[in-house]
């Protein structure tokens, strides 16, 4: 029984205790029973808007994760299943370990730490010199100092 019925159901009961509806008791009992109808309703319409809400999170949630599996570590390669390193380098003797086609031999790595959550992050020398980066461990950005002194 739903909490509209429930209502319905007392109003129902105080009708039946034959209560004059213009006296003192009839008066406070229909406007006790109307005040139950009302908050009842609205209390089906919040139900109503929250399962909707929740379906709607629900949904957000679901898409996030799918972004999240596609976009997360995006810098490395190897966790894709279809990604065939050794096909993309044609330098002769890098075997694809470099991930860069140009120039094998000048491709350098450098290992940092990120600021936000301490994770070590490998990059390379076009990301270095970018000069910025978002952490794949927790996704803060992350400001690379490329100035030598």
């Amino acid at each position: 029984m739903t909490v509209v019925e429930k209502a319905a159901y007392l109003k129902g009961l105080v009708e039946g205790l034959g209560v004059e509806p213009e006296s003192r008791d009839g008066k406070l009992w229909g406007a006790l029973t109307e005040l139950l109808s009302q908050m009842a309703h609205e209390i089906e319409d919040l139900q109503e808007s929250d399962n909707d809400y929740a379906d709607a999170l629900d949904e957000i949630a679901e898409e996030l994760s799918y972004l999240e599996e596609i976009t997360c570590d995006l810098d490395r390669p190897e966790d894709f299943d279809d990604y065939d390193d050794e096909d993309d380098c044609d330098e002769e003797g890098c075997g694809g370990e470099c991930g860069s086609c140009c120039g094998c031999e000048d491709y350098a790595e450098y290992e940092l730490h990120c600021p936000n959550c301490g994770g070590a992050i490998v990059v390379n020398e076009e990301v270095f010199e970018e000069g910025k980066m978002v952490c794949p461990g927790c996704g803060a950005s992350i400001v690379l100092n490329v100035d030598e002194q």
